[in-house]
């Protein structure tokens, strides 16, 4: 079934009104016609399952059927620190780990971070891009939520928000075997919110690993071969999505 996102405030019952570049996919792309039914997604966790009652030349109208949480969501916040990488990795980064999950990629300044965003009107550009990848991958990949990618933070700044949530893990190559993170990934089954540190190329310095480890959060690896910064992120997210989707539908047998 066609997937449409209209912002939450924007939805009202028992009739949704869908405006802008969607009505022009409807009728001429899609060609789709009075009575057949759609989803609309308010990007903030709920689904509409809809009838279309109209096609006007700047809105269609549908009737809502029914309503649901999405299921296309993990049970667990996955909020991805990545140190800020150079040239366009970051606009894979971002693509990757909307699909994988993320509900929210935080770009962080760290020592070994070579690019330096001073001009304002130039990272809120690059955010805006960021935002809109972040946008058309969640509609990619049917996700109930966008995901948010927040303003540059500082290690430091970074280091405090991620003190406020469940659990924080930091892939780092001198972190115990592989059988540490392993236990380690398991003992993150039913937290709530789960940060994930990942280092920009070159990888994080000693004392910021140490800052991380006296916050509480914890170093592990990812096997012997060193990672890219742009595939750490993306490895990391893929083994918790399999592991705590699994969790959930494990969860729900029971």
């Amino acid at each position: 079934m066609y997937r449409f996102y209209v912002e939450a405030e924007k939805i009202t019952k028992p009739v949704i009104s869908i405006t802008g570049a969607d009505v022009n996919h409807i009728k001429n792309v899609l060609r789709m016609r009075i009575g057949e039914e759609l989803t609309v997604c308010d990007g903030a966790g709920m689904e509409y399952h809809c009838r279309i009652l109209e096609l006007a030349s700047d809105v269609v109208q549908a009737e809502v059927l029914e309503d649901r949480p999405s299921d296309t969501e993990l049970p667990v916040r996955l909020v991805l620190f990545q140190g800020l990488p150079k040239k366009d990795k970051m606009e894979l980064i971002v693509q990757k780990a909307v699909e994988l999950g993320a509900a929210e990629i935080v770009p962080v300044m760290m020592h070994r971070t070579v690019v330096k965003l001073e001009d304002p009107k130039k990272e809120a550009k690059k955010l805006e891009r960021w935002q809109a990848i972040a946008e058309a991958a969640a509609k990619q990949s049917m996700r109930g939520v966008i995901p948010r990618v927040l303003p540059v933070m500082s290690y430091a700044q970074a280091i405090e928000r991620a003190k406020q949530m469940d659990a924080a893990v930091l892939p780092y190559e001198h972190a115990e075997g592989i059988e540490g993170s392993r236990r380690l990934v398991q003992s993150l089954k039913g937290k709530q919110e789960i940060g994930i540190f990942i280092g920009p190329e070159g990888g994080f310095e000693d004392a910021e690993v140490e800052k991380a480890r006296e916050a509480g959060i914890w170093p592990m690896t990812l096997g012997k071969r060193i990672l890219r910064t742009e595939t750490a992120g993306l490895a990391i997210l893929s083994i918790l999505m399999f592991e705590l989707e699994q969790g959930a539908e494990g969860k729900e047998q029971a």
